[in-house]
């Protein structure tokens, strides 16, 4: 089983970065794809990235390619998600969250697969 903590959020101005972590319990984190989601009040949770269990395949919703970088260092039970050029639109609460999976390049961005979740963090980029 692993556990997940998210850390980095903080309130920032337009263009600012931000960088934020999910610490994972447990000594398995490798076999777990990653994923960052994030969710605005009103509004459904949305995937923001996703990475495989080895780091090489990654995937960004179209509103933060280029902006966004997500990553992970297996040795570290690690996830994190570099944000730059931050706007006020990514205000939100990021959860990141995990699933176990069988092939090491596969990710997945749809929040149905994902069976562990963190208790999210908020970003709140103002104008």
């Amino acid at each position: 089983q692993v556990q997940l903590v998210e850390s980095g959020g903080g309130l920032v101005q337009a263009g600012d970065s931000l960088r934020l972590s999910c610490a994972a319990s447990g000594r398995t984190f490798n076999f777990y794809a990653m994923g960052w989601f994030r969710q605005a009040p009103g509004k459904e949770r949305d995937v923001v990235a996703a990475i495989s269990r080895s780091g090489g395949n990654t995937y960004y919703a179209d509103s933060v390619k280029g902006r966004f970088t997500i990553s992970r260092d297996n040795a570290k039970n690690t996830v994190y998600l570099q944000m730059n050029s931050l706007k006020p639109e990514d205000t939100a609460v990021y959860y990141c969250a995990a699933k176990f999976a069988t092939y090491t390049e596969d990710y997945y961005a749809d929040p149905a697969h994902y069976t562990k979740w963190g208790q999210g963090t908020q970003v709140s980029v103002s104008s």
